[in-house]
């Protein structure tokens, strides 16, 4: 059985039983049916460690105030159950999670904020690189949007207070550039959310732990 979606993705019986499971898991946690740290663990969250200050490049990261976050959000590592091949960026919307495929069985799995109705992106395509503390320029529609951003049509430089944080992966597909990203963002409370104008946003110390994992070229899969 196959699913052809509306942006020309066709899904497998498993990839729709594998995001079933997801879901479901996802699922039971809302509704309090699992652990806090979620029953598909195998290595607790560590929140005290991934989340404090830290100097990157040059620049100091703020600590995250973690325990403001749903505990869900918090990076772990978790028995692999998309399927993926080693190396794969699994993303689900709709559980608000990144899976990061270590190919042992097992994935890193990262809290993230979506973009709002109506700007989303889903689809197969690869990591075709990967940008510290990147230049943020912001799209003409968005500058049309939101006539404040026109200061920075010509980019706004990387640093703490950029949107794109510190590592930016920039997802293609076909060979051409989708304009979606995989990237941190100082706004730690928007994880969980629909909140941005389409892109993935990550903690900025869990978008720095993915980058040094990730290879460009990596196949990243958003459903």
């Amino acid at each position: 059985m196959e699913k052809i979606l509306a942006n020309g993705v066709v899904l497998n019986r498993r990839a729709l039983l594998l995001s079933a499971l997801l879901l479901g898991a996802s699922s039971q946690a809302a509704q309090g049916g699992t652990r806090p740290n979620g029953t598909h663990d195998i290595q607790a969250a560590d929140p005290e460690r991934f989340y404090v200050a830290l100097e990157d490049n040059g620049f100091n990261v703020p600590s995250v105030r973690y325990r403001k976050l749903d505990p869900r959000f918090w990076r772990r590592r978790v028995i692999d159950l998309t399927g993926a091949t080693e190396g794969t960026v699994f993303v689900s919307l709709a559980e608000r999670f990144l899976y990061f495929v270590i190919g042992d069985g097992t994935a890193i799995r990262y809290g993230i904020a979506i973009g709002k109705d109506g700007y989303r992106w889903s689809g197969n395509g690869e990591i075709a690189r990967i940008a510290t503390w990147p230049k943020w320029t912001p799209t003409m529609e968005m500058r049309a949007r939101l006539p404040e951003l026109e200061r920075y049509r010509s980019g706004m430089p990387g640093g703490p207070e950029n949107p794109l944080g510190a590592r930016t992966l920039y997802i293609h597909r076909n060979g051409k550039d989708t304009l979606y990203r995989v990237h941190g963002t100082p706004e730690w409370w928007s994880i969980g959310r629909q909140a941005s104008s389409g892109c993935i946003r990550m903690l900025n110390q869990d978008v720095i732990d993915l980058a040094a994992r990730v290879q460009p070229g990596a196949a990243i899969i958003v459903l």
